[in-house]
């Protein structure tokens, strides 16, 4: 994890008048640290083993945090659970996912988002944010 992550989680805790507390690090630790797109289920499971302490509801108030400090981005993936994945400087990306075992793949594609630019600009729209999500079947699910 980044320590300007954890640094700018720090600044938007002490703003809000809410108390730093280890649990809440511990988390948040935990959460910069995963590659993958995890629910608040597979994020709690992942925290209760460096502290069986930590309970869902800490869980899911820090991930509600992380998401309204802007560091953390609420995903949607049509299997009704909200998926979490940090907000990163890197370039802009999109989403792949298999219907059949839930994988989400994550790519990247200039071309894509050339075009996306250029359809909002023949409509004289200004694009603030989007999101570009795939369905269907990954490679191993088609055999």
């Amino acid at each position: 994890m980044k320590k300007n992550q954890m640094g700018e989680f720090a600044r938007f805790i002490e703003e809000k008048g809410l108390k730093s507390t280890t649990q809440r690090d511990e988390i948040v630790n935990v959460f910069f640290t995963l590659k993958d797109h995890v629910s608040i289920e597979e994020l709690h499971h992942k925290v209760q083993k460096k502290n069986p302490k930590i309970g869902y509801t800490t869980v899911y108030r820090t991930l509600k945090l992380l998401t309204e400090s802007g560091l953390a981005h609420e995903r949607q993936f049509g299997d009704g659970q909200a998926r979490y994945e940090p907000v990163t400087t890197e370039e802009h990306h999109d989403h792949l996912i298999c219907l059949r075992c839930g994988t989400i793949l994550e790519f990247e594609n200039k071309k894509i988002e050339k075009l996306q630019e250029d359809v909002a600009k023949q409509h004289g729209f200004e694009v603030k944010n989007h999101k570009l999500e795939l369905y269907g079947y990954c490679k191993k699910c088609r055999k």
